[in-house]
């Protein structure tokens, strides 16, 4: 297996575990961010998995990536709000919604591009 597909494999599998504790957390913490963090982890798990198991094609490699680095601006916003009262950086959370939509864009546009190309 690639070295990008195995980061996709690996990248979905600790955003599943990471999704996972999160939600038992916010269980018992109130949910509020972290809430909204593991729904999002749990979410784009899968996604990730699937990114890296078939793995054809630079396009859908990019989106992967652009959806990666989206979920964790995200995320580690949203976190780091709740467990030190400070934010990652000035609109990082919207900056990685914004990467998470533009990478499912991406990742539907590899649908049209050669399935040839490995990444």
């Amino acid at each position: 297996m690639p070295t990008t597909q195995r980061l996709f494999v690996l990248a979905g599998g600790l955003a599943g575990a990471a999704g996972v504790a999160l939600s038992a957390v916010a269980a018992h913490a109130g949910g509020g961010n972290i809430a909204t963090a593991a729904s999002f982890m749990l979410a784009h798990a899968p996604a990730l998995l699937a990114i890296g198991l078939v793995g054809r094609g630079r396009v859908l490699a990019a989106g992967g990536s652009i959806l990666l680095v989206g979920l964790l601006l995200f995320c580690a916003d949203l976190l780091l709000r709740h467990y030190v009262g400070d934010r990652l950086f000035p609109m990082s959370a919207p900056i990685g919604g914004t990467a998470m939509i533009a990478g499912w864009l991406v990742v539907a546009a590899s649908a049209f591009s050669s399935g040839s190309t490995k990444s």
